[in-house]
């Protein structure tokens, strides 16, 4: 199975968008921001549309689940850096609290994934997590139509949303991995305790067998 194939090449199309969005920092045309919005709309949808051609193409691999997740995250950063550095793109400074919160979750979950995942232990994506990369996208999309309409109001409202959630499923994905550590410092005293018992039991058995052959 190639790694060139359909699926891939969608997940590749969206790290391509990533300089393209970042521009935005530095272009101040109406029509450079519709581009760029009916842009980062395009590279969301294939955010859905990767995962679904390789399950129902059977072509899965290991190279699309790597960079999968990776082309995510610098989709969404570079739309936060966007929204942080740009002019008039947030009404209040308040705004700046769910894009930080966002980034901070973006690392720990990374992390988590990455410490998990060497010891052979999954973190599957709840629902609520998906109700969150839903708010996200679709407040980054309407904020990056800046200057079209209202749009930018109502995307820096469901920033806000996608900021309550995101911190709730970054608290719960941290409670799942504090709940397997616990689960492991547990069992490494149980077994201690275990060892302990069973060795005064050896050493009687030894001072017993040196009796008898006296």
């Amino acid at each position: 199975m190639g790694v060139y194939n359909l699926p891939n090449l969608l997940t590749i199309s969206r790290i391509a968008v990533i300089p393209v969005v970042f521009l935005s920092i530095y272009i101040n045309s109406f029509t450079w921001s519709m581009f760029v919005g009916v842009l980062f709309i395009a590279a969301a949808i294939t955010d859905y549309f990767d995962g679904y051609l390789a399950r129902s193409r059977h072509e899965t691999s290991a190279f699309g689940r790597l960079l999968d997740p990776i082309a995510d995250k610098l989709l969404v950063a570079s739309a936060l850096v966007v929204v942080l550095v740009k002019q008039d793109m947030l009404w209040t400074t308040l705004s700046y609290i769910p894009v930080f919160v966002i980034l901070c979750r973006e690392i720990l979950v990374s992390g988590l994934r990455e410490f998990l995942r060497e010891v052979n232990v999954g973190l599957p994506v709840t629902r609520l997590a998906k109700w969150k990369t839903t708010f996200q996208m679709t407040a980054l999309c309407m904020m990056l139509f800046n200057g079209l309409w209202i749009w930018g109001g109502i995307g820096e409202f469901l920033l806000w949303i996608a900021g309550i959630l995101t911190f709730i499923t970054g608290y719960q994905y941290f409670q799942k991995s504090l709940d397997y550590i616990h689960s492991v410092e547990n069992a490494k005293t149980v077994e201690a305790k275990i060892v302990m018992k069973k060795a005064p039991q050896k050493s009687k058995a030894k001072t017993k067998k040196v009796k008898k052959t006296k």
